[in-house]
């Protein structure tokens, strides 16, 4: 995890239409809450850059002592149709007029408004189901657990094995985690993990160069595993830190052999979902129809939401009252994504997103061109990159340039989170989509100003 000097230092005063810093960085008197927090919470809350978050609109960010950054984070890929949307807000404020704050899984008419405007918007829309939930994580372990229990009841004890991918991530819990492909997220549960949580390599060209679905089969027969036992295969659309895409063809391979060995397909939509990828949902640049979709995230653009959408034989394995959530379809966070969906929609961000690719893929690989030993992958679909940094010559990743380059986008207004990837290497770009053409070409300009002060013209 990135680690960030407290100390603070002057910085060059910014002053644009989209940016301003006026102060040292981080601000002297924010320090105060920093030590709070340290000593109230712990020290994991502490990988962001050392600024205090006052408001957001649209995709800027404010902090109390009048700084303000172009939005490259999008929270964590959550505000996909822009911080504090009029819409989203007023649908918040009537929802807490109307008195109805929590429901449980009592119905409401707003939950049975959202589950049919997701399930128009998945693989089937006319006989897909969906399951409301709270995190990603609930999500993705939702769409295990469907999993493994389809295998059980329809074929019997054998069929248990659940695939994934290395370098995954598929949230924080332990399920997510165990079909995660990050072993050292896993260190905590000891040596002796769930067998039947298997991961093969992932296709993404770079890290992994053989893209060949042989790749998969081979690796599977290596680890003993008959296709016959399989019960599902769970892919991030895109892995998040790179991001890393699948091959089209090595995506059609995968979903063809779901279907021969009736092994439920699942995408993890968590942080691709809701237009980030120029496609309302990533599976769609592949062509796909996958059996489960695990979403969250953008799907509200503000508070925690989930959902599982999915074919209806699977999503009714369970009977009435055994598969539910405290806060499923809270109605706060439903009448949010109600609200998002409209104005993502209405506003034709997930067009916005694919026409910004244009602008923005050419100016990263340009950046590339003349950092050939440095930036080692560039990566990106709509509006979600990344730069990919290694030592020099090679692809050892390296996080302190990362760091680098971070720490200096946000000292000249430009707001990343921190780092990601297997290695800390990824400098991640993930505006939200409502980024127009103008703020786009202001935030390129000071990554390429960062870029050049960390590597050299």
């Amino acid at each position: 995890m990135a680690k960030y000097d407290m100390s603070p230092i002057e910085v060059p005063p910014v002053e644009t239409k989209y940016r301003s810093i006026k102060t040292p960085l981080p601000v002297p008197e924010s320090l105060p809450m920093f030590e709070s927090l340290a000593n109230s919470e712990p020290q994991a809350m502490a990988g962001m850059p050392p600024m205090v978050w006052q408001s957001a609109r649209g995709f800027s960010v404010e902090d109390p002592f009048g700084n303000r950054w172009i939005d490259w984070s999008s929270g964590v890929l959550v505000t996909n149709a822009g911080h504090g949307h009029p819409k989203i807000k007023a649908a918040l404020l009537e929802q807490i007029e109307s008195d109805l704050l929590a429901s449980y899984v009592f119905v409401h008419k707003k939950r049975a408004e959202l589950t049919g405007a997701l399930q128009k918007l998945g693989p089937r829309p006319d006989s897909d189901k969906v399951f409301l939930l709270s995190t990603g994580s609930e999500a993705t372990e939702c769409c295990i657990k469907l999993a493994r229990t389809y295998g059980l009841n329809k074929h019997g004890a054998h069929k248990k094995i659940f695939v994934s991918f290395n370098n995954a991530f598929h949230g924080r819990t332990m399920g997510a985690q165990l079909a995660g492909g990050l072993p050292g997220l896993k260190t905590w549960m000891g040596p002796d993990l769930d067998l039947n949580f298997v991961q093969a390599p992932f296709p993404d060209g770079y890290k992994n160069p053989d893209t060949s679905f042989e790749l998969f089969l081979s690796s599977l027969a290596e680890q003993g595993v008959e296709p016959n036992e399989i019960c599902g295969v769970m892919s991030e659309s895109y892995q998040g830190g790179g991001p890393d895409f699948l091959p089209v063809e090595y995506a059609k391979q995968l979903q063809d052999f779901c279907r021969r060995h009736d092994a439920l397909l699942i995408m993890d939509e968590v942080q691709s979902g809701f237009g980030r990828t120029g496609k309302m949902f990533c599976y769609e640049l592949y062509g796909m129809e996958p059996d489960l979709v695990a979403c969250g995230k953008g799907i509200s653009s503000s508070l925690p939401l989930s959902a599982v959408i999915g074919r209806k034989d699977v999503m009714d394995l369970y009977p009435p009252g055994s598969m539910t959530s405290t806060h499923s379809a809270s109605p706060l966070c439903v009448a949010a994504a109600l609200a998002s969906l409209e104005a993502i929609q209405d506003e034709g961000l997930v067009e916005n997103a694919a026409e910004l690719e244009k602008l923005l893929m050419p100016a990263l690989y340009d950046l590339q061109q003349k950092h050939p030993r440095r930036i080692g992958a560039v990566t990106g679909k709509g509006l979600v990159a990344g730069l990919q940094m290694v030592h020099p010559g090679g692809k050892e990743p390296d996080p302190k340039t990362a760091l680098a380059i971070n720490l200096a986008c946000f000292h000249k207004g430009l707001l990343m989170f921190a780092p990601v990837g297997p290695g800390g290497e990824c400098v991640k770009i993930a505006p939200p989509l409502c980024i127009t053409e103008e703020a786009l070409t202001e935030s390129i300009e000071v990554l390429r100003e960062a870029v050049e002060e960390v590597l050299g013209a």
